[in-house]
């Protein structure tokens, strides 16, 4: 089973209410994105079915054995009592996925709620995310089917804004939250998903990170540390001669430098609030003031295309006036 380190008052809750026979129609996985509610999700998803399917023969906890039916029918896509609802690809652009889950993709969960599950009494249902649900026509149509779910029927949302959604979709669900990971485990989950990776590269991820593994596996492969060392250096030392700025902006300005530019874009707004939480005063003042520039440069670049290699300078320009140096900017 993909892990699931960090989130044992989670597995717990869940794997009590399978042991009692008490299973909420309903569960809300709440928490910030990218600290594992789609895999717990799906591993629950899995234990419910192979539960179902072979009652009291399974290791307590929420593992499910590779070569039992459930699991092999799941990693075949093939499962008839499992669905999942997620973005799908735009039409003729594979690499892009569409804005919202749709109604239509809601609706068509209608036939396979209209018969009884087939290789047992219960049913699976993963949304992920429900936050991506296109409103109100999909978020209507799930609500319906959780005010009168069919017996044996089970859904898992996961909601990185739970605040978002309809009251009425919180208000039928059971929710679970979910915290980042610690320093220890965002480090252990990191080494097993990249059993190659060194050491450095490992730690410079984790705390990335965040606390969100996903967050740091999308920064894999992309040398992010020279690009926090660079960021720092300029943080601590300032920019006088425009030498090192030049050089960042020149590196990321290439078309294959894309996915490096796209960290450094997340990376420089969170540098810059590291910087403002160990100051006061004027100076606390000036980094919130350089944090919400940074922000708002970060998002223009984005949403307007903006050129990269001038954006990158304008940024690291802004981390240069943490230096608090005359003639930095």
């Amino acid at each position: 089973m993909t892990d699931l380190r960090g989130h044992r008052a989670a597995v717990d809750a869940f794997t009590a209410a399978l042991r009692g026979g008490n299973v909420h129609h309903a569960w809300l996985l709440a928490g910030p994105e990218g600290v594992g509610k789609a895999t717990f999700a799906r591993a629950a998803a899995a234990r419910l079915l192979a539960e179902a399917m072979t009652p009291g023969e399974l290791a307590p906890g929420l593992a499910v054995p590779p070569d039992h039916r459930t699991a092999t029918l799941l990693a075949a896509g093939s499962h008839p009592d499992y669905r999942e609802l997620r973005r799908l690809p735009k039409k003729d652009k594979d690499d892009e996925l569409a804005r919202s889950i749709t109604v239509d993709q809601v609706r068509a969960l209608g036939p396979f709620l209209g018969t009884m599950p087939s290789l047992s009494p219960r049913r699976a249902i993963v949304i992920d995310a429900a936050d991506d649900l296109e409103r109100p026509g999909a978020s209507n149509a799930l609500l319906k089917s959780l005010e009168e779910p069919p017996a044996g029927t089970v859904f898992l949302l996961v909601s990185h804004a739970p605040g978002r959604l309809l009251a009425t979709i919180r208000s039928r669900c059971r929710v679970l939250r979910f915290e980042p990971l610690g320093d220890d485990d965002m480090a252990a989950v990191l080494r097993g998903a990249l059993s190659d990776a060194e050491p450095d590269e490992i730690a410079s991820l984790a705390a990335a990170g965040e606390g969100s593994p996903g967050r740091a596996l999308g920064y894999a492969g992309l040398d992010l540390g020279a690009i926090e060392q660079a960021l720092a250096g300029i943080a601590r030392d300032g920019d006088p001669t425009l030498t090192r700025r030049g050089a960042l902006a020149k590196s990321l300005a290439l078309k294959a430098a894309q996915p490096r530019y796209e960290a450094f874009l997340d990376r420089v707004p969170t540098l810059i609030a590291r910087a403002a939480a160990t100051r006061v005063g004027t100076d606390l003042r000036a980094a919130l003031d350089a944090y919400d520039e940074a922000r708002s440069v970060a998002a223009a670049a984005r949403a307007l295309s903006l050129d990269q290699q001038g954006t990158v300078y304008e940024l690291a320009g802004i981390v240069a006036r943490l230096a608090s140096r005359e003639g930095e900017r």
